[in-house]
């Protein structure tokens, strides 16, 4: 019986030969062809990486050598590999963030930027509701302003699950300082938190 990884890799050759092939057959959409042949490849290497790391794992390897592999820490890649199981339930977790979360959290300070705090707090779950309103959402951004002046750009947002929720952190510039925007999403993407960190605090 040939392996899973036997399998992908043979698979992502095909798909390797059609990338290479797209240019010597004449057609209306050869560079069409060609996205959608490196897009094939590159989500059956995402596939082949993350099967050679369970291979791996069942041979006996510590997340501390599969890390040391991959050139990233044992926690980065127990994080994007590892299938931990909830003490809760006995199942395996999900450790995929909510895959709107980095648009929506974009979103969201813009809509701080632009003073549209009752768009914001429509996000909020009934908890979060209950301890901030749109008045002092606005007061808490205004304190903001008046230490660092004004909101210049946001940065590179970054999403991580933990546990039953996402968190995003994003770099917000400010006139004359910088400061961290952290969002927690639950899965039907109401806001479970909402905070703006010093960096030296969000770390």
């Amino acid at each position: 019986m040939v392996d899973l990884l036997t399998q992908i890799a043979t698979s992502l050759r095909k798909d390797v030969d059609s990338l290479l092939a797209a240019p010597v057959f004449e057609n209306s959409d050869g560079e069409l062809s060609q996205v959608r042949a490196a897009a094939a490849v590159q989500a059956k290497t995402g596939q082949l990486v993350a099967t050679a790391v369970q291979n791996a794992r069942g041979a006996g390897y510590t997340w501390q050598q599969i890390g040391d592999a991959l050139g990233v820490s044992r926690q980065a890649a127990f994080q994007r590999f590892g299938k931990p199981i909830d003490p809760r339930t006995g199942a395996v977790m999900n450790t995929a963030p909510l895959p709107q979360a980095v648009s929506i959290a974009e979103s969201i300070i813009d809509d701080l930027a632009h003073s549209r705090w009752e768009l914001v707090v429509q996000r909020f779950d009934s908890v979060v509701a209950q301890r901030l309103n749109a008045e002092g959402l606005a007061a808490a951004w205004a304190q903001v302003i008046a230490t660092v002046g004004a909101f210049d750009h946001h940065g590179e947002v970054k999403a991580i699950r933990a546990v039953d929720v996402t968190i995003t952190n994003t770099p917000l510039a400010f006139e004359a300082g910088d400061y961290i925007a952290r969002i927690t999403f639950h899965d039907d993407a109401s806001i479970a938190g909402l905070f703006i960190l010093n960096p030296e605090v969000a770390r």
